[in-house]
């Protein structure tokens, strides 16, 4: 992964919003968490500013429950920051896998936390975004991580016009009311919100939207349902409004002493809860921090696309959004057995088939080659009786859908490949980067036999831009990205070239929708700046015909009857964890044969990653939020709170007419689509590897078969089958 600061990069521990983090070794074996800025942001001033405050922040705190800084770089072309790195899984994911804290370990917590806060304030430190995903639970107590926001009181906040910083359900009330006023007191108010979500799994403000939970933190009484006494006293007291009124640490402390130590923690629901009504409460997400949601899978814009094209490689993990009909080529439909009478009807599924789970990874010999994952598109497609899984840190691989034996896998050592484009009469299609430890190294399109695994052909093209299958062939950018190019799907060879030019400029990359050949292309010289042309090239000769310009937030969803479909944001830029969390104001639909386009204002202004579903749009948040609105004029059919974060897009069963998700930690889930009301859930599904955290969770049908891919595992149920966990395959 290369190295920084005469740090070795061996691992990515996570993303959060100023930077990555990495697990570094030093060359005396010491080993750290390196926060590396984003290459995005290493030129903006702001962050710089931001990220020297932060390092300036964390130097100055010292104790037994922050991680130290061993070392730093802020003027560095990259800035960079190293902590000393404490194993251990953050609360927000402790909470997720595990349910909610009680007795010692919600005591130790407190108690750790409040130490924490003493050690910040008492170095003049007021950190401002406490909150799950900043604190780390290790087996020694807590610590209390990224002081990306923090402010030194001898020194005068960062202004950012405009927008709030921190995170709403942990913020406190003068955060939103006068921010550059905060003192040691906002930390306690975030405290006290954080421990009823410790000890309940819930936040005591959960708005619908941002300005919602603010105004609940502002105005309105915390939730305090399921808070045990004396902790629930303790945490109103945190939370009264007026800071003045809140305990001091010293108190506080005094006063955790006395929770239990032997209580144990509220039942959390588990398999198979009740169908609920459809509308359930939306949480605002925490965001940010390593660890935080699902990290891959990210709403990419068309300006990033352009940015993308000129040289960067966050176009890799763009591919489910510019071929949205390639997600899952050839699925069928799957049941769901609760969901409101569909259990009278039998599942068919592959001659054979019984619930199995298998490794996607294979050792290997050479520690040169060993597993570096990242969050991208991994997954299956499906074809027959057979899946076909790749991603990066796995080969490509033919799986049996009916007992989950591999039956060949392709290449040799741990691949840097997206999902599969798709299974087409006997050939499974994808394309990976061979080099991937070069940023501009070439990128490969290939082609395997079905049945052997053999290679039928491969193809270099440009590494800045996805390919994508459509009805002929497939389509990517020639090394360079100077014309679009339709591969064969035979044997690889050119059927066309078309010169990249629009009216908006020639950094151009291509888009198949609906099956149909697209190009959208913005300023060489400036991609952030004016707008994108979309570009018709004739299926048989690659003619190209511009068809109309987009707003460079426009986002790709699909084909409604022969148009192509694009998302427009609420705002132009990212507001919201990485794109993940963003609101949508309006759909796009753009005829091919006039290029005249229509607006079609979407009700309720969704949220979240959108899926274009059989003339719907799922919208799926973080948090576990689910939102269908109709592709046709926009209108809202239901809104959904599963409660279940980090889910994958929606899969259609058309047997059942219910829609199947799943998250990254396995948990399967059914909600009846035309009313969003719950059929299913699983339990989550244990050894999922150690990149359960960063793969963005998927499914596909096998008939009604139900095969999963979480962390580098895939496995497969039958959803009238759901009596428990998958059992493991006989071959892994």
């Amino acid at each position: 992964m290369g190295s920084i600061g005469g740090y070795a990069l061996i691992d990515r521990l996570g993303s959060g919003g100023m930077g990555v983090v990495y697990l570094g070794l030093s060359a005396s074996g010491r080993q750290a968490a390196v926060k590396v800025v984003h290459a995005q942001y290493a030129l903006d001033e702001e962050f710089r500013a931001r990220f020297r405050q932060e390092i300036a922040a964390a130097r100055r705190v010292s104790g037994a429950f922050t991680a130290p800084v061993v070392d730093a770089d802020p003027e560095a072309e990259m800035p960079w920051m190293a902590t000393l790195y404490v194993p251990g899984r953050t609360l927000a994911e402790a909470v997720e896998k595990e349910g909610p804290l009680g007795g010692r370990a919600l005591r130790m917590l407190a108690l750790g936390l409040v130490e924490a806060l003493r050690d910040i304030h008492q170095a003049g430190v007021v950190h401002r975004d406490l909150k799950p995903s900043n604190v780390l639970m290790a087996e020694d107590g807590p610590r209390v991580i990224d002081f990306g926001i923090s402010r030194a009181a001898d020194n005068q906040a960062l202004t950012v016009t405009g927008r709030l910083i921190g995170t709403p359900p942990f913020m406190s009330p003068e955060q939103f009311s006068s921010p550059k006023d905060v003192t040691a007191a906002s930390d306690v108010f975030s405290l006290g919100s954080l421990l009823v979500y410790a000890a309940t799994g819930n936040r005591p403000f959960d708005g619908a939207s941002p300005y919602l939970t603010g105004y609940q933190v502002m105005y309105e009484q915390p939730r305090l349902d399921g808070v045990a006494e004396p902790l629930r006293s303790i945490a109103a007291r945190c939370l009264d409004k007026n800071a003045a009124e809140r305990p001091q640490l010293a108190e506080l402390h005094r006063l955790l002493l006395d929770l239990p130590d032997m209580t144990d923690p509220p039942t959390v629901t588990g398999h198979r809860r009740a169908p609920r009504r459809p509308g359930g409460t939306t949480v605002v997400p925490a965001a940010g921090g390593a660890g935080a949601g699902v990290r891959g899978r990210r709403v990419r814009r068309l300006v990033v696309l352009g940015a993308a094209l000129a040289g960067t490689v966050v176009c890799a993990s763009t591919a489910y959004y510019l071929t949205p009909a390639s997600t899952s080529p050839a699925d069928p439909a799957a049941p769901a057995s609760e969901a409101g009478g569909s259990a009278s009807r039998a599942a068919a599924l592959p001659a054979g088939w019984q619930p199995w789970r298998t490794s996607l990874v294979r050792a290997v010999k050479d520690k040169s080659l060993s597993v570096n994952v990242d969050s991208v598109q991994a997954g299956c497609a499906s074809a027959g009786s057979s899946v076909y899984c790749s991603g990066t840190g796995f080969t490509v691989g033919r799986l049996d859908a009916a007992t989950g034996r591999v039956k060949w896998r392709f290449g040799s050592s741990p691949q840097s490949a997206e999902r599969p484009l798709g299974v087409r009469d006997g050939i499974v299609y994808g394309y990976d980067r061979p080099d991937e430890t070069e940023v501009n190294s070439a990128q490969r399109v290939f082609a395997l036999d079905v049945e052997s695994g053999d290679p039928v052909w491969t193809r270099t093209v440009d590494a800045g831009s996805p390919a994508a299958l459509f009805d002929g062939g497939a389509l990517a950018m020639t090394e360079g990205g100077k014309e679009f190019v339709a591969l064969d799907a035979r044997t690889g060879k050119d059927l066309w070239r078309s010169p990249v030019k629009s009216s908006a400029g020639t950094n151009c990359a291509p888009l198949v929708l609906g099956d149909a050949p697209y190009g959208v292309c913005v300023d060489a010289n400036d991609p952030t700046q004016g707008q994108a042309a979309l570009l018709h090239l004739d299926p048989a000769d690659g003619t190209v015909h511009e068809l109309h310009t987009l707003p460079l937030s426009a986002t790709p969803l699909g084909d409604v009857g022969g148009q192509p479909l694009f998302l427009v944001p609420q705002q132009a830029e990212w507001e919201s964890n990485d794109g993940r969390d963003e609101a949508y104001k309006s759909l796009l639909q753009v005829d091919p044969s006039s290029g005249r386009a229509v607006r079609l204002p979407l009700a309720g202004t969704p949220r979240g990653t959108a899926t274009l579903v059989d003339g719907t749009v799922y919208f799926v948040r973080p948090d576990g939020t689910v939102t269908a609105n109709r592709a046709s004029d926009g209108a809202r059919l239901w809104q959904q709170g599963t409660q279940i974060e980090n889910l994958s897009a929606p899969v259609l069963s058309s047997t059942y007419d219910d829609l199947y998700f799943a998250n990254r930690y396995g948990r399967l889930l059914a909600l009846d689509r035309k009313t969003g009301a719950e059929a299913w859930t699983t339990d989550k599904v244990d050894d999922l590897g150690t990149s359960a955290e960063d793969r963005i969770p998927s499914l596909v049908l096998v008939k009604d078969a139900i095969v999963a891919v979480a962390g580098d595992k895939a496995f497969s149920v039958s959803s009238d089958r759901l009596s428990g966990s998958p059992t493991p395959s006989a071959v892994n």
